[in-house]
């Protein structure tokens, strides 16, 4: 008579250490996929590190980012809604503060944080250390999002666009503007936002 415990051996059972190689390319007979964050390309935004990884593992259900984000930093582009897509920031190393409108939520090291569907929010690293942050978004196909912040030139609350520049230094750097007035609103490189002289 055979042990009803007994479900195979430690490879055939779920949640046991696979000794094989894992496939990294989809090559598994079911789509399991793997990928080294720190292989994953640098994404445009205002964070240190963002890393699409969603995106490098061919994820559709849902959108997955890793950011890096040094102290003042913000994640993502600004304050923000994504009108049909929830969201939750997990919070790996470091601590955020999510501006919202019912006021600010610290969200510290192992601590994770959801945000409903449509409503405004902007995270910002801080403390002393950079903040690790793992965000989760679904359904991946409504992940747009509405930028909502006063411009200082036209001084309406409007949508942001962006588009690339040449810094000082000639390197690439991100230009946001009003979206009714045009006005430049914020430049940052990838990793720090830069002042206007």
């Amino acid at each position: 008579m055979s042990d009803p415990s007994d479900t195979g051996t430690a490879d055939e059972r779920p949640g046991t250490e696979q000794t094989e190689p894992r496939a990294t390319d989809g090559g598994s007979e079911r789509g399991y996929r793997t990928v080294a964050v720190d292989e994953v390309e640098n994404t445009p935004n205002p964070t240190r590190v963002k890393r699409e990884l969603d995106e490098a593992l061919g994820v559709s259900a849902f959108g997955c980012n890793y950011y890096e984000a040094d102290p003042g930093e913000q994640v993502p582009w600004g304050y923000h809604r994504h009108p049909d897509h929830e969201e939750l920031f997990y919070v790996i190393a470091g601590a955020i503060d999510v501006e919202t409108p019912e006021g600010q939520y610290r969200v510290a090291e192992n601590e994770a944080f959801f945000v409903p569907a449509d409503a405004p929010n902007r995270a910002v690293a801080t403390g002393d250390e950079p903040a690790r942050i793992l965000a989760v978004g679904a359904p991946k196909t409504d992940d747009g999002s509405v930028i909502e912040e006063r411009c200082p030139a036209c001084g309406e609350v409007t949508d942001r666009e962006w588009d690339r520049d040449e810094g000082r230094d000639g390197a690439e750097v991100y230009v946001l503007s009003c979206a009714d007035c045009g006005a430049e609103t914020r430049r940052f490189s990838g990793r720090t936002e830069m002042k206007e002289s």
